[in-house]
């Protein structure tokens, strides 16, 4: 008996990590597509200024003098449109709904790997500042 509970121990061991390395998470089945990084990284059209003018201070957000920054981790294909947008780290106060809407509607350059279009994850930070 002994042994044979030896047995099963092993073989779990063995199985449950393969499983779960193998198995994908079916709403990220997609991310991995994108690459990390590329020769050219994927840029806004206009500049950070074309973005930053898409962001309205949330009123919420002014009444509680509230600022910060916004990290977001956005997906951009290799015809430069943003296919998700998700909130590192945010600050609250409907700051991050602005941040990730506002890229959301911008057009990008897409990101290339030898002169070729490339799918992309991108790091914003998007900064909330009072003035």
């Amino acid at each position: 008996m002994e042994k044979l509970v030896k047995y099963i121990f092993i073989m779990i061991a063995i199985v449950i990590p393969f499983t779960t390395v193998s198995s994908e998470n079916p709403g990220n089945s997609g991310a991995n597509e994108y690459l990390a990084f590329a020769e050219e990284m994927p840029a806004p059209v206009g500049g950070l200024k074309a973005l930053y003018k898409k962001i309205s201070y949330p009123t919420i957000a002014k009444k509680a003098k509230l600022e910060g920054k916004v990290f977001l981790l956005t997906y951009i294909d290799e015809k430069g449109n943003v296919t998700d947008v998700n909130v590192v780290k945010g600050i609250g106060g409907g700051c991050d709904e602005a941040a990730s809407e506002a890229v959301k509607s911008t057009k990008f350059e897409p990101g290339k790997n030898q002169g070729q279009p490339v799918k992309v994850k991108l790091s914003l930070t998007i900064s909330f500042k009072l003035k």
